[in-house]
């Protein structure tokens, strides 16, 4: 079995002292490779909710997308989860100056842009944001 739980490093603050801990990049979520006969043995284990999957069947990530995770972990890289996010979702700005504020993603570029539209005169206006500081609607 070859396991993968890729981390972030964050601050973590008790009563007394600061530390650096290293956190699950993706929560909830440790990457194995397994012999589809030992599934039974994995979901023994402590803590084992599910296997991914699609029908019940597990399905594989695929390698090149663990790999890049690995890779950029391994970097010495900034790097920060943020959600997965399409063109055209609806989404409510969480953080900032606009929080509470739905309106429509777009891509300019490598840039996420919030859209917001007043339908009624067929007009829009769009402003960069952060993927991390919006959710889906």
């Amino acid at each position: 079995m070859d396991a993968f739980l890729p981390t972030i490093t964050r601050w973590s603050r008790w009563k007394d002292r600061r530390k650096q801990v290293a956190w699950p990049l993706f929560p909830g979520y440790c990457f194995v490779r397994i012999d589809p006969q030992a599934r039974l043995g994995v979901l023994k284990c402590t803590g084992v909710v599910s296997i991914v999957g699609f029908n019940g069947e597990p399905v594989p990530v695929p390698d090149a997308e663990i790999e890049a995770v690995r890779l950029l972990v391994d970097s010495t890289l900034a790097y920060d989860p943020c959600p997965l996010l399409k063109a055209g979702m609806r989404v409510e700005v969480v953080h900032g100056p606009l929080k509470g504020v739905v309106g429509r993603l777009e891509r300019k570029g490598g840039h996420a842009r919030l859209v917001l539209a007043v339908d009624l005169i067929g007009r829009a206006v769009s402003v960069q944001v952060d993927a991390a500081d919006v959710r889906e609607v």
